[in-house]
């Protein structure tokens, strides 16, 4: 019993330094990040310069086919039970 006590308190502390490591590294994080205008998480706030993937008409009546054959199937399914 003592020697579960033990590592649940070896646990604790080493998720109390694993935590503190995680808190430093988003400080130096977010440190660099607003030098060049970008955010903490590595994002730049907007897309500069990117264009959004095109996705052909074809492509969304296939997309959609397709959802609504999941939907169908679903529905389906629960008017049998």
């Amino acid at each position: 019993m003592s020697n579960l006590v033990k590592v649940l308190a070896q646990l604790h502390k080493q998720r109390d330094e694993a935590q503190k490591i995680v808190e430093q590294l988003d400080q130096a994080l977010a440190a660099l990040g607003s030098l060049d205008g970008v955010r903490a998480r590595g994002r730049s706030p907007k897309r500069i310069g990117r264009k959004r993937r095109a996705m052909s008409a074809a492509a969304r009546r296939k997309i959609a086919a397709a959802q609504l054959a999941r939907w169908t199937k679903g529905k389906a399914a629960q008017r049998k039970k």
